[in-house]
Parts: structure tokens; C-alpha cells; sequence
């Protein structure tokens, strides 16, 4: 006889039961260990989340805290900018919770994402003239700052000041990885807000007292660099280094070029059939140069993979794409 499954999922409007509903589907993804010649080398596969990436976690964590404070209610409007997986992340649980949202996107977002943000019932704003850095960010940052000074009942979870963006890896995803792996060496993580690497680096380096912690940019980004450059490689890299850096504890960074990017890619699907997005392959690529420089078998590290490799087929994986945009 087969198992009854019970639906678990809330009645509509029950916002507290909605949050609990998603505690069961965002978090605890897999640890994966590699096959790999130059030490123990791990992975968190963030794909698995529900909503397909490493961001459904603060989108979940920053809206409850919003929640609780009563800064969101039936009637308000969400808002944010977004390089597509926050954005999607946000779109999923608030069509949960019944509260409107607005994505502020630009072209470097996949085809696969903006579709996923209509599917949400979304309406993005869409940024197509670049900033003086030769990006869209600080220009989509003006576009939620206007609205929200038009608007009274509207909230932006502002991923690149909010400090309950980077609280919600201490809390989930730093504590999953402390929790099941007993020593580690190094972690490589790509930057974009610094949610990720500034909740990461604080409860590693609680845990693992010997831990470096090493962050991976795009050449062009300007969170290392003061040299700007046209970036077509999305959700890694900003146009600005926003203050949720200052409270990271990084001990080196790595910048890459798009090209290595893409190879990195590329090697984590046909070495380890690991079809993962654009920061996943940095991540890998700069770990795999740190590693195979120190060469000790004895050595832990893990890096993060924020998500996977479908909303890329077109750009990453696309090699008529990779020659028209990266390699020309």
C-alpha cells in the first residue's frame, strides 16, 4: 500500500502558517563532496531550495522579520531590484502571502527568469540604460528609491543594506554547513550584495578557528576593483561594494575573468556532472586554482553553489552566445 502524504500547505492568508509552510522547503540542501585530486573538496547544492536558489533564504528570512515588525501587510507593495534569483525568490513567497510585488530587472537577466517572474504574476520595471560603472544596479536602485517616495504602504527588503540579509546565513546556511562537517580549511563564495559572504565568513570563523575565507569577483565588478567594465555574466559582481561588506571577515579574494567563469562552468559539468549557474563555476574555478597551487590531500574546503545551470543554457552554456559576448 502506498504512503498517504499529507498536504501540508497553509490556508491562504495565514501568513504565520505560510512562513512555517516554507521552513520545509527552503534550506537544508545537499552537502556534496567531489571526486577531486587536490583535497576534500565539498559544495552546497543551492538549487534545491524551492525557489531554484541560495537567495530564497534571505528572501524568506528579510520578509518574516518584515512581518513581525508589521512593515508589510495586506495591503502593501513590495519592491526590489533584482539580477533574477532574489527577485524569483521573493515573487514565490509573496504570491504565498498574497502581497503585490515589483521586480526592477535589467537585460542581463535570462529569458528563463523575467518568464518566471510573469508566471508569479509579476509586472517587472525593466532598467535598459547603464550607470556610470557600465552597469544597471545603481540606476535600478533609483528606480525603488522613486517608488518608494511615491508610494506610502510599499517596502523594499534593500538586499544591499538590510542587515537580516546576511543573518539569514549565520542562521541557516552557516549552521547546516558547522553542523555536518567537522574541520575546514578554506571557503570560496561569490560576492554580488555581500549577504552571502558577510553571514557565512562570521559563523565559519566562530566555528573553525584555522577557516580563510576567500571571495570570488568578476573582473569589472567594483567591490574589489575601481576599474568598471561591461559585466554580461548575471548574479555575480556589482556596480557598487555595499555596506554589508564592511561586517565580512575575508581574509583574500580572487577576481576572474568571464572566460574563466564560463570554463569553470564548464568543468564542473563535464568533470563532475554538475550543471550549475555562473557563480557556482566561479566559485569552483577559484577554488580549484587555490587548491591545486597548495596541493595538500589532507586539505577541507568547500565552495557555495548559489544555483543551477538552467537559467544560463542561453548565455553560459550557449557557446555562439559565450563567442558573441565573451570571447570577441
Amino acid at each position: 500500500m502506498l504512503p498517504i502524504i499529507e498536504n501540508t500547505q497553509p490556508r491562504a492568508y495565514d501568513r504565520t502558517a505560510i512562513f512555517h509552510y516554507l521552513d520545509t522547503l527552503i534550506g537544508n540542501t545537499k552537502l556534496h563532496r567531489l571526486n577531486y585530486d587536490h583535497g576534500n573538496l565539498f559544495t552546497k547544492l543551492e538549487f534545491q531550495n524551492i525557489f531554484g536558489s541560495i537567495k530564497d533564504r534571505p528572501a524568506l528570512y528579510i520578509l518574516r522579520k518584515a512581518y513581525e515588525r508589521h512593515l508589510i501587510d495586506d495591503d502593501t507593495t513590495v519592491i526590489e531590484s533584482t539580477s533574477g534569483n532574489f527577485g524569483i525568490a521573493l515573487a514565490g513567497i509573496c504570491r504565498l502571502l498574497k502581497i503585490k510585488f515589483v521586480p526592477v530587472i535589467d537585460p542581463n537577466i535570462s529569458g528563463e527568469k523575467a518568464n518566471i517572474l510573469k508566471l508569479n504574476g509579476c509586472e517587472p520595471v525593466r532598467v535598459s540604460e547603464r550607470d556610470e560603472t557600465g552597469g544597471f544596479l545603481l540606476n535600478r536602485r533609483k528606480v525603488v528609491k522613486e517608488y518608494l517616495e511615491e508610494h506610502q504602504n510599499a517596502f523594499t527588503p534593500n538586499q544591499y543594506e538590510n542587515p537580516d540579509n546576511y543573518m539569514a546565513y549565520y542562521y541557516t546556511l552557516g549552521n547546516e554547513i558547522c553542523n555536518v562537517i567537522h574541520d575546514l580549511d578554506y571557503a570560496f563564495i561569490s560576492v554580488s550584495t555581500g549577504g552571502t559572504i558577510t553571514g557565512l565568513s562570521q559563523r565559519l570563523k566562530e566555528h573553525y578557528k584555522n577557516i580563510r575565507i576567500i571571495a570570488v569577483d568578476v573582473q569589472g565588478s567594483m567591490i574589489f576593483s575601481n576599474k568598471p567594465a561591461i559585466r554580461k555574466l548575471s548574479g555575480m559582481g556589482a556596480s557598487l561594494r555595499t555596506p554589508l561588506f564592511d561586517n565580512a571577515q575575508i581574509d583574500d579574494f580572487v577576481i576572474l575573468s568571464q572566460a574563466d567563469i564560463i570554463k569553470g562552468c564548464e568543468s564542473l559539468y563535464s568533470r563532475h556532472s554538475l550543471f550549475l549557474g555562473a557563480s557556482s563555476g566561479a566559485a569552483y574555478a577559484a577554488s580549484d586554482l587555490v587548491l591545486k597551487r597548495l596541493n595538500k590531500k589532507n586539505i577541507n574546503a568547500i565552495f557555495i553553489s548559489p544555483d543551477g545551470g538552467n537559467s544560463y543554457i542561453d548565455t553560459v552554456y550557449n557557446s555562439k552566445w559565450v563567442t558573441e559576448n565573451i570571447l570577441t
